[in-house]
């Protein structure tokens, strides 16, 4: 008896549970079903779908348990954020580049000020205007990329300066989360405590990454054969969730914490098969988000709020497509380009429902602004794909209407960006300097602040509880003092710059700026650890210790230094290595033929012999003695005791060896060993587009040979040599690896 009550007690309190989640993925289920057959964005499904589940549509069974919604909707936030950071990378900002960055941020600033003007003339209070202007300001990179695939114009030039511009916001719309918040609990606009927490924010993330990227990679590594795909699932939304508690714990939002677990995983060579798992996880509390976001859709509201919503949807057609169209234009774009970028970015998606949700649960923000921010999203996403088709017949046609001055003055000035994008030895210098020591002095204060919050409280009360403490911290510390104060940083540039008067005052003066530093870190130290008197004579010690061991502390540091930068460019090696491993595309690989002295096909030239045109291989390399003959040209002639390498499919290869037994050649097989690579490019403004092969004249200008062609989605292994090159082509170029450099600079 007593088994049966708990047992309906517990269905009793699991009851709406269960039914709501059943009723909000079968909502979602068959919305996602009718979207995705009238091709319209899944996102834009899972609204209609919360409106039909929410309280506020009558004709449908509704949601009992609001609140458990919420808490899904939450889960579904971070498991968002957490996929954004496994596809952002912080190498992938790095190579984004100006042009994208100033676009953005360009972007994002007018957009902030124009909704937040907005706000204030409809007379919606302060803090509603400041969350509208960010919420108006970031474009959906969902809805983006998804309309630039159905549309085919991935490929285009613009198109990379709009997703580099998405990768942007998204990281930036991150810090203003964080900032946004800041504001909502002190609800004052002081620009000392926002200093103090970008301050914060700088600190924290750095710490975070550097000590993320030191050990993830390696826990991973080292625990790789032990894992199954079950496994690496738990561990990695363990990290995840890690990551939110420490957030938490700090005081940034939860989001921030999966982002940046995210970025961090991102940099290992697990990061595609951990997207690959989480994947399904994101997509399940992702639509339980989307539909969390739906429900609040309040139909009385929008016809009470119809007025703004229209005016809002304008703000962000026009506002968004000039703001970028301006950045753009500033960052040195042509005017085609820049037009074609700014249309593109005209709408807001899921980073404004999440920034909605943040001032919506710090109780910050009407209830009013929610439903329409997402009824002027639902809009944009309508009119996305027609504002990126606009893009060129509205670029053609201000280049017809502008002032034929204005024009000019356009082109002239991106004519002239890459002089404006160049930066001095001065600067270069003096920013390594920079980067070095701020790095090292966050790393210092980390330190210093565990070691005073965990190490100290052990040895509290102990006779030589300090001593033991200050030690343990300096011995910790005493390779990064060593880097902030007396590691050599751009040698080449300060020794350019030295040999200028002008510029050697100040290159000492950072160097004695670093040592003062060193000096004071260590004072500070000590100072927390003992009286100043006993801290001076430490003082004293710690300089003579670390004038006696210079090298063994210098080995130290490059210790730490290459286990970071081989935990951080250890995807980009195993790409390399995989690269060499398969050295050829697709099916194809390399194997090497001993040609006998008693072979018919000595003496006869490589254009004789038809190897191509008869089995579809090609040579990559005969070795005569000493002598290596890269790339042969057709009028290379085969000698007894000739090794040659070939590279072509396993069916070719065969076929190869079998005609090379039919002619008494000795074909002993082995995989190379040479400096032979071979690489890929895609084509996009390369001078041998609409060329042939042979007219391209790649074998003459680098040493190499086109051994195999993707073209959209088809793969051409070993194309003849009359194949005329299309734009958007990716070319498989085996050749010596210093020769082949030339050409994929290019």
């Amino acid at each position: 008896m007593l088994l049966t009550a708990a047992t309906t007690q517990t269905t009793q309190h699991l009851y709406p549970l269960i039914s709501d989640l059943g009723l909000i993925l079968m909502t979602a289920g068959v919305a996602v079903l009718l979207f995705k057959k009238i091709k319209q964005p899944l996102v834009l499904g899972y609204l209609i779908a919360g409106f039909l589940a929410g309280k506020h549509f009558d004709f449908f069974p509704s949601v009992k348990d609001v609140h458990s919604v919420e808490v899904w909707a939450e889960i579904g936030i971070i498991f968002l954020l957490f996929s954004l950071g496994l596809e952002f990378s912080f190498k992938k900002l790095m190579k984004v580049g100006g042009t994208a960055s100033i676009t953005a941020i360009t972007q994002i600033i007018i957009m902030v000020i124009v909704g937040y003007f907005a706000g204030q003339l409809m007379d919606w209070g302060k803090m509603n205007s400041i969350f509208l202007g960010v919420m108006l300001s970031i474009s959906s990179t969902t809805i983006i990329l998804k309309t630039f695939d159905e549309l085919g114009v991935k490929s285009q030039k613009f198109a990379g300066n709009v997703i580099g511009a998405l990768i942007v916001q998204d990281i930036v719309a991150i810090l203003m989360m964080v900032l946004l918040s800041t504001i909502a609990v002190s609800q004052q606009f002081s620009g000392t405590e926002l200093l103090l927490s970008v301050l914060k924010l700088i600190f924290f993330l750095t710490i975070w990454f550097i000590g993320g990227i030191f050990f993830i990679p390696t826990l991973l590594k080292k625990a790789k054969h032990l894992l199954t795909d079950e496994m690496v699932l738990i561990i990695a939304i363990a990290l995840c969730l890690m990551m939110v508690i420490l957030a938490s714990n700090v005081g940034f939002s939860p989001a921030l914490g999966a982002f940046i677990m995210g970025s961090i995983i991102a940099e290992t060579t697990q990061a595609e098969h951990i997207e690959h798992l989480v994947k399904p996880v994101k997509d399940l509390f992702g639509a339980v988000f989307f539909v969390s976001v739906g429900m609040l859709i309040n139909p009385h509201t929008l016809v009470e709020y119809a007025m703004p919503v229209a005016i809002l949807t304008l703000v962000v057609i026009f506002g968004q497509s000039i703001s970028a169209a301006i950045g753009a234009l500033f960052s040195g774009q042509p005017l085609k380009q820049s037009v074609q970028t700014g249309m593109s970015l005209s709408q807001i998606g899921e980073f404004s429902f999440i920034i909605a949700t943040l001032g919506s649960t710090l109780h910050v923000t009407s209830d009013f602004l929610y439903p329409i921010v997402v009824a002027v999203s639902a809009v944009t996403t309508f009119t996305t794909p027609y504002m990126v088709k606009l893009g060129t017949p509205v670029a053609i046609f201000l280049e017809k209407k502008l002032p034929r001055k204005w024009v000019k003055a356009f082109e002239q000035y991106s004519a002239n960006a890459d002089a404006i994008k160049t930066v001095s030895t001065w600067q270069k210098a003096l920013r390594s300097y920079l980067m070095q020591i701020v790095l090292h002095s966050i790393i210092i204060i980390a330190i210093v602040l565990l070691s005073t919050k965990y190490i100290l409280p052990l040895v509290e009360g102990s006779t030589f509880g300090h001593s033991m403490a200050a030690l343990i911290t300096l011995v910790l510390l005493s390779p990064f003092l060593w880097a902030l104060s007396f590691r050599r940083i751009a040698v080449e540039e300060v020794t350019e710059l030295f040999q200028n008067r002008k510029y050697r005052g100040p290159i000492v003066m950072l160097i004695f700026f670093r040592i003062a530093l060193g000096l004071f870190f260590i004072g500070f130290i000590l100072n927390n650890f003992f009286s100043p008197i006993t801290a001076l004579i430490a003082l004293i010690a710690s300089l003579i210790v670390y004038f006696l061991f210079p090298k063994r502390l210098q080995a130290r540091y490059h210790r730490i230094e290459r286990h970071f930068l081989s935990n951080f460019n250890e995807r980009e090696i195993s790409r390399e290595r995989q690269t060499r491993r398969d050295l050829t595309p697709w099916d194809g690989h390399m194997a090497t033929f001993d040609i006998a002295s008693a072979s018919n096909l000595t003496g006869k030239t490589l254009e004789e012999l038809h190897l191509r045109e008869k089995m579809g291989i090609n040579i990559a390399f005969i070795r005569r003695g000493d002598i290596m003959i890269n790339i042969p040209s057709r009028n290379e002639r085969l000698f007894p005791g000739d090794e040659i390498c070939v590279i072509g499919s396993d069916t070719q290869v065969k076929k190869f060896k079998k005609y090379l037994d039919q002619n008494e050649i000795e074909a002993p097989e082995f995989v190379a060993e040479t400096d032979i690579v071979l690489q890929h490019l895609e084509l996009k403004n390369e001078s041998f587009i609409g060329k042939s092969i042979r007219q391209s004249q790649i074998r003459e200008k680098t040493n190499g040979l086109v051994v195999g062609i993707e073209r959209e989605g088809k793969r051409m292994l070993n194309p003849d040599s009359h194949l005329i090159l299309e734009e958007g082509d990716i070319l498989w170029v085996v050749g010596d690896r210093k020769l082949m450099a030339g050409l994929f600079k290019k």
